[in-house]
């Protein structure tokens, strides 16, 4: 069941981002031949006025089929200087309003964001989280390298601030420090009542890309927590902020890719984001509605974010491909050749199996690590 409703929630984050798609479309004059739910074999359909509506059989996400997407193939094939398309279709409109349709997919994805994170504002929920008491992990693990020890912080200190921002918990803790990989923070401390300020060099976790100072939890200061509840516009605010806030450690996650992480390790491929989703679903919910409700909504908002900043990227068969050819058209006034565009696609094809295969053999090997585990 954990894969099933896994599938279930990533086809609706992507089924959203094709709806996103769709507005624009509409909102731009391009006549939308079909939208599905699902992929691979139609099972049910039902032909609208315009557009034809289906039920497909793989539960893997849809897509929004626009009259004259591939006019640029067709022009190529017959050795065209120019696209010849129908006033409603894709090539047919306006640069700008091509730009602002390949745009509206992402933009989607961003408003779900905005959204999740607002409904965990408005109805908080209730966790379980250890102090920021700390015990040097070297002292529990040998093997393991302690920055914090190193710095001169000791087992038995309290954390009060990471790098400015308070800590109140050890899973805040957990993301302050991880969000500074290989920098110098400085890390405040209680010791014995005592306020002392240590400058900590962060080790950087090479599987993950996160930051790491070498302590762990006291297990026995586990404490029970509020999450703050909003009222309706503050939560609409403090949604746009945390939705912002994980776009930029998205942003911070893909630089640490040129930084010495291990991609094979750190990229998530379908298969384990689909099992983390189902997981979330299921071990969230059986801790309670607005507990479960919340941490699905956080998941589900972080794959948002992700992919609105990846479906940017200006590579070649994604929405920012689209985005950006049609925005030097506009401010040009010029049309990129159809062979041009024809030709990026292959490129832009390439790169994705090959971050596809990388996604592939990193879920691989995190499965196999389950498997020999168990």
């Amino acid at each position: 069941m954990i894969v099933v409703y896994g599938l279930l929630v990533l086809s609706v984050i992507i089924c959203i981002h094709e709806l996103g798609h769709y507005v624009a479309a509409r909102l731009c004059g391009v006549r939308v031949e079909s939208f599905s739910l699902g992929m691979g074999p139609i099972l049910l359909h039902k032909q609208g006025k315009m557009t034809d509506w289906r039920l497909s059989l793989f539960p893997i996400g849809g897509y929004c089929g626009m009259k004259g997407e591939q006019d640029f193939k067709k022009a190529c094939e017959l050795e065209l200087r120019h696209i010849h398309a129908d006033k409603d279709s894709m090539y047919g409109v306006r640069p700008i309003f091509r730009a602002f349709i390949g745009f509206a997919g992402p933009l989607a994805n961003f408003l779900l964001a905005i959204l999740c994170y607002s409904i965990v504002a408005l109805t908080g929920y209730t966790y379980y989280a250890a102090s920021t008491k700390i015990t040097l992990a070297d002292e529990v693990y040998p093997e393991l390298h302690s920055a914090a020890r190193e710095a001169g912080l000791q087992t038995g200190d309290t954390i009060l601030s990471v790098a400015g921002s308070a800590v109140a918990d050890f899973s805040e803790l957990f993301s302050a420090v991880a969000i500074h990989p290989n920098e110098d923070i400085v890390v405040t401390v209680d010791r014995g009542g005592e306020i002392v300020p240590f400058t900590v060099h962060t080790d950087l976790d090479t599987s993950t890309g996160a930051g790491k100072i070498g302590v762990i939890a006291d297990s026995e200061s586990v404490i029970e927590r509020e999450a703050k509840r909003y009222t309706f516009f503050p939560a609409l605010a403090h949604g746009a902020q945390e939705t912002v806030k994980t776009l930029t450690l998205t942003i911070k996650s893909i630089t640490l890719l040129f930084k010495g992480v291990k991609v094979t390790e750190a990229v998530s491929g379908p298969a384990r984001i689909t099992t983390m989703l189902g997981s979330t679903v299921k071990t969230g919910f059986s801790a309670g509605l607005r507990t479960g409700l919340a941490g699905l909504l956080e998941f589900v908002a972080l794959i948002s974010v992700s992919l609105f900043f990846m479906n940017l990227l200006p590579i070649p068969i994604l929405d920012g491909s689209l985005v950006l050819f049609s925005l030097i058209e506009a401010l040009f006034h010029t049309e990129i050749s159809p062979k041009i565009k024809n030709n990026v696609q292959y490129v832009g094809l390439a790169l994705i199996v090959a971050l596809f295969a990388i996604a592939l053999t990193s879920d691989a090997r995190y499965f196999l690590r389950m498997f020999h585990a168990l």
